[in-house]
């Protein structure tokens, strides 16, 4: 099974979001958007988990989420990866509070003694808002750096609980499903 851990978003977030985000889309470049019903912070990408393997990581999740506080984090920014004018990623930023780098290490500590590999890259938390076609060059994606600079959304988020994820991919984009959604309780 496909799998990720994640943090998801209220509706009416998600929904703010594809409003603000649709002057991007209007643009008609070689995007492949995310439906707005799909829109997560993903904190660690597990891959194919085999099915015994799937109670460890259920119960790594619960571990943590009952020991960490629930978060308020502030959204805001676009941007993209690697650049705006050659970009893969198309995003909205997070704000990478303390609390949620050190979920973010928990996370990798414990699934790394588990067998997941961990993630040596910085963390850069974001919302991924599309996935460009990278074939195509720079040339239409030319004016998306003035417009990102033009767009405004900001917004602080409650999130209440760790969610294991199942991804499920077809020729629409991604499913996603929660396979377990854990509570944050605090220390």
């Amino acid at each position: 099974m496909r799998t990720f851990i994640a943090l998801n978003l209220p509706g009416r977030e998600r929904r703010r979001i594809w409003d603000a985000a649709e002057p991007l889309r209007d643009q008609e470049v070689p995007v492949r958007w995310v439906e707005a019903d799909n829109l997560h912070l993903t904190l660690k990408f597990l891959g194919e988990v085999r099915p015994e393997k799937l109670g460890d990581v259920e119960a790594i999740v619960r571990r943590i989420a009952s020991s960490t506080e629930p978060l308020s984090l502030r959204l805001g920014g676009f941007g993209a990866f690697p650049t705006l004018r050659k970009p893969r990623v198309i995003w909205l930023g997070v704000d990478a509070t303390p609390a949620l780098r050190c979920l973010k290490q928990d996370l990798e500590w414990a699934l790394a003694g588990r067998g997941f590999e961990a993630e040596t890259r910085d963390f850069h938390p974001h919302l991924t808002l599309g996935r460009a076609n990278t074939r195509v060059g720079e040339g239409p994606f030319r004016d998306l750096d003035s417009l990102v600079a033009r767009l405004e959304f900001s917004g602080r988020v409650d999130f209440r609980s760790l969610d294991l994820m199942r991804s499920r991919l077809g020729r629409e984009g991604a499913r996603y499903t929660v396979v377990c959604a854990a509570r944050f309780e605090g220390a």
